[in-house]
Parts: C-alpha cells; structure tokens; sequence
C-alpha cells in the first residue's frame, strides 16, 4: 500500500461519510493505483456506485486489480479520463472526488477538473478536494513549501495551489464556498457543492 493512502484514506473516510449521499455515482478522476476508491467503496454506503478513472492505462490496470482482489462489488471498471479535456466519457455523476491531483499536474487539469464536474452534475452534486494549499498566498507549513519546491523543479507547471484561487474557480462554475476541514500533513479537505447551473 502507499504510504500517503495509508496515512490519509481513514481520515477521508470520515470526511466523506458526513458529506456523500447515500446513494448515486461517485466518480473520481485521477484514481491513481485504486487503493483509495476500494476503501472508500468499501467502507461508505452500499448504495453508492464508484467509477474510477485515470489516464495512464498503467494505472487502470491497478485500480481493476484492486477491485479483482478485495472483491468489491460496487466498484465499476476503470476508465481512461484525462480531467484537462473538454468531452469526459461519463456524462452524468452526483459525486466527484479528486484526491492529490491539482498539485501534480498542469492548472489547466484544475480547470478541467472542475469544469467537467460542474456539467456531469445537477444542483447539490457534490465536489470533494484533497490535498496541501497555500492560504493567503502563504504556505501552511515548512514541509509543504518544501513539497511545492520539489513539485516545481520537477515541472514548473506544478506546484501546491492558492485555495483562494481554487474557490474563485469552483465558483465561476456554479459552486458554493466550499467546507473546509484540516487534515493530517497538512492537507485540506475542500467539500463543494453544486449551487447553480453555470
């Protein structure tokens, strides 16, 4: 297991059990090796359905694996999704979850992220974030200034993002301000919810 999946997924969980519905279709984009969504559909309402995604058929081949091996039956099969595009392969959603991702990819994937959650779900969908921001333009710890270094040496596109930023952006696509909760390391978790048609 990662350790990251490791050290956060219970801590997720929790978070996610106060927020999800009870039943519909969760999709999350950038499902990386699938660990996290097994737990979630593991441990969440079974009248919820999962559909993982990725766009590295590396990774899909994980996340079905995992699904094969801890024979979770509210799992669907992996789909290739590239959060960036316009046209998502799946068109409607009640729920869309990104874990570690707007951080380790192009803003551009951030804007494509939300924008394709806001027009796969009606009013009151939700949106759920998680990992490190800045806080007004600031970093929140002396570990995570460090991870943005790392993240931007590696790609100068990448880098730990302003939360203001990622909030102005959820809202110019019809999302409420968002509930935010401290996480362990760091992280936060970011509950949007779908208010209006954008």
């Amino acid at each position: 297991m990662a350790p990251a999946t490791a050290r956060n997924r219970e801590h997720i969980t929790k978070v996610l059990s106060r927020h999800l519905p009870l039943q519909g279709l969760v999709l999350e984009v950038a499902s990386g090796t699938g660990e996290h969504i097994t737990h979630f559909a593991s441990a969440l309402s079974p009248g919820l359905v999962f559909q993982p995604s990725d766009p590295d058929a590396g990774a899909r081949a994980s996340i079905d694996a995992w699904v094969e091996s801890l024979h979770v039956g509210n799992v669907l099969p992996a789909i290739a999704l590239d959060a960036s595009t316009k046209d998502w392969p799946i068109k409607n959603t009640d729920t869309v979850l990104c874990i570690n991702m707007i951080h380790i990819a192009p803003w551009e994937a951030a804007v494509g992220l939300v924008r394709g959650a806001a027009r796969t779900m009606t009013a009151g969908g939700l949106l759920y974030l998680y990992g490190p921001y800045r806080r007004g333009g600031q970093h929140t710890s002396p570990s995570n200034e460090t991870f943005d270094c790392g993240l931007r040496m590696q790609n100068s596109e990448w880098g730990v993002r302003d939360l203001e930023n990622v909030v102005q952006l959820a809202d110019e696509h019809g999302f409420g301000q968002p509930l935010i909760e401290e996480m362990p390391a760091n992280n936060l978790s970011l509950v949007f919810y779908r208010s209006a048609l954008a």
